[in-house]
């Protein structure tokens, strides 16, 4: 599989795009438009036969709705079609996950991520720091993410929308560029 991919293209990582994030538990949300802008990049990459690479929380909270065997660990519609690699993790890096993604970009010529899915200050934020740290050049598309509302240790709440804000400011110019799912398909020309 891995001597198909174009070397020099940038690969989709798809962080957690998963049901179980509808569930009520996890509170109020930012961004409604983060699963269209997710589907749009993934048939943009579909359309180029670029590679996509789907990571999928398999939780091992027994009280989790991404825990596999519930519902909730499947993708979102939209999502569930054709890939390059199907990552699993139980921690919040996708470059902690089975198979090892780092060494499979690596060995597909793959120097280049562009970054969406869920949570924007979790687990999309958590892949975006390692993927610069190890060297890769990060596209972070905010508007392709979306996170909820957190209690703070004083009581107070974050909003969702803040959250994600400041995920922007903290991976900026520092560890990935973040734009836009417009900017990104903006620029998605056909390449040789």
């Amino acid at each position: 599989m891995w001597a198909s991919i174009r070397a020099g293209r940038p690969a989709l990582l798809v962080i957690d795009a998963q049901r179980g994030f509808a569930d009520p538990s996890w509170g109020p949300r930012d961004n409604p438009a983060a699963e269209a802008n997710i589907v749009a990049l993934i048939d943009a990459w579909r359309a180029a036969g670029d590679p996509i690479v789907l990571v999928r929380h398999d939780s091992i909270d027994p009280d989790s709705p991404l825990r596999p065997g519930q519902a909730g660990n499947a993708f979102i519609d939209g999502v569930d079609g054709p890939h390059d690699l199907l990552v699993t993790k139980t921690v919040n890096s996708a470059f902690l996950g089975a198979p090892a993604l780092d060494d499979w970009l690596r060995a597909a010529g793959i120097a280049e991520v562009t970054i969406c899915g869920v949570t924007t200050n979790h687990c999309c934020e958590t892949t975006a720091r390692m993927a610069g740290n190890l060297g890769y050049a990060t596209d972070f598309v905010i508007d392709a993410t979306h996170t909820f509302d957190r209690a703070a240790r004083d009581g107070s709440v974050v909003p969702a929308s803040e959250l994600s804000r400041i995920t922007g400011v903290n991976l900026d110019g520092e560890f990935a560029r973040v734009r836009t799912t417009a900017e990104v398909l903006g620029e998605r020309a056909p390449r040789d």
